[in-house]
């Protein structure tokens, strides 16, 4: 129950501010994230985070050091019981029955706030009834809901063992909504995560947009002879659809960024296609400033790689649905497609050479990408938190 006298603060104190709540004391604030295994988007959601609660512990399933971002190295990671099961690191995946035990195995006890940073299990983390956990929804869980059918296609697994895991998907997809009220407060990351929360979770949200670090990415004048696209390789990002269609038409596509799907497109493409592989921000920053165009085949959440390329001042081709549809101007800071087809997407970069019907403004693009900076959502989260705490 609230404190009935939360309005009568002392009036010669400042309430405490989030960066005080993150130094301790009795509004001890804590962090959670599915799993430390990887660099992407939800990952820089949490680094920003940690900076605004630089001494919140990060609880997690699991950390692989190597494959994550030196910003980690200095903070408090504690990984559940499956860091130390065998190959619980290089195999996690293999562990996914024991994961919402796992998640609901660390002990909150000590805070009174916890933040979680979730797209699969975090946000079923067990707390006490004072404690006020706080959800950042990167997407309700992808392959239980709105992706569960094109996840068991994609599977190359015989029938048995995809029903199988069907089956088991049925069960974590009961623990799933069991878990729902066990959030107090939820942030969605887009407009369009915060229709699937409503819609999957019937639990209404705040849009806070994820942060793009857009100072690491600057104009270049010089324009070099391909369009880019990357990130994590995974199927439903849909690159196989950008390398049939550079196929086609036989054009330079460079594409950064490992995955699961690496070994498949690899097997795709033409000569006229380059896989970088794992690249640096700094790189990726060069290469980005450089494309004739960035090239978004999916549909996201949010979709924090096309920002970046309106922050190096790049127009950005990409599928008329999800994040996109939140982030890019069509005509103005680039080209929103309908069809996820080679012949669509083909006719659209054709044109987008040859028959420019956009005049494109590289300080216009990047100003349209300020939008999303990360002071900018230091300031949201942080305001999103006071209000709740002072409540």
């Amino acid at each position: 129950m609230k404190n009935n006298n939360s309005n009568n603060l002392n009036k010669n104190k400042s309430p405490l501010s989030p960066w005080e709540r993150g130094q301790g004391g009795e509004g001890k604030i804590a962090l959670i994230h599915d799993h430390l295994a990887q660099l992407g988007g939800a990952e820089k959601v949490l680094q920003t985070l940690a900076d605004i609660y630089p001494s919140a512990p990060i609880y997690t399933l699991l950390y692989k050091q190597e494959n994550v971002d030196n910003f980690f190295n200095s903070k408090k990671i504690i990984p559940s019981f499956i860091q130390k099961m065998p190959l619980g690191i290089k195999k996690y995946q293999w562990y996914m029955p024991l994961m919402a035990s796992a998640i609901e195995s660390h002990d909150f006890s000590n805070f009174k706030t916890v933040i979680s940073s979730a797209s699969s299990f975090a946000k079923g983390i067990i707390t006490r009834p004072e404690t006020t956990h706080i959800c950042y929804c990167h997407t309700p869980t992808r392959y239980l809901w709105h992706y569960n059918n094109q996840y068991l296609e994609e599977l190359k697994m015989p029938k048995f063992i995809k029903q199988t895991i069907n089956f088991y998907i049925s069960r974590v997809r009961q623990w799933d909504l069991s878990t729902i009220n066990r959030v107090d407060y939820f942030i969605a990351n887009s407009k369009t995560t915060q229709k699937r929360i409503k819609k999957y979770y019937l639990r209404d949200s705040t849009v806070i947009y994820p942060p793009v670090d857009t100072n690491k990415f600057k104009i270049s004048q010089e324009q070099r002879d391909y369009f880019l696209t990357g990130g994590r390789l995974t199927p439903y990002k849909r690159f196989d659809l950008a390398i049939k269609t550079f196929n086609k038409l036989g054009i330079p596509l460079k594409i950064f960024g490992e995955g699961p799907d690496l070994r498949r497109l690899k097997k795709m493409a033409n000569n006229n296609i380059e896989f970088l592989g794992r690249i640096s921000e700094e790189e990726k920053a060069g290469y980005l400033s450089a494309c004739h165009a960035f090239i978004h085949p999916q549909e996201e959440d949010f979709g924090i790689t096309a920002v970046e390329a309106m922050a190096s001042g790049r127009p950005v081709i990409a599928f008329n649905k999800g994040g996109a549809t939140e982030t890019i101007i069509h005509g103005q800071t680039g080209i929103l497609f309908n069809e996820q087809s080679w012949e669509e997407l083909a006719d659209v970069i054709l044109r987008f050479l040859h028959k420019p019907e956009f005049i494109f403004n590289p300080e216009f693009i990047k100003q349209q990408a300020e939008q999303f900076n990360v002071e900018r959502f230091k300031r949201e989260v942080s305001e999103y938190v006071d209000k709740i705490l002072l409540e």
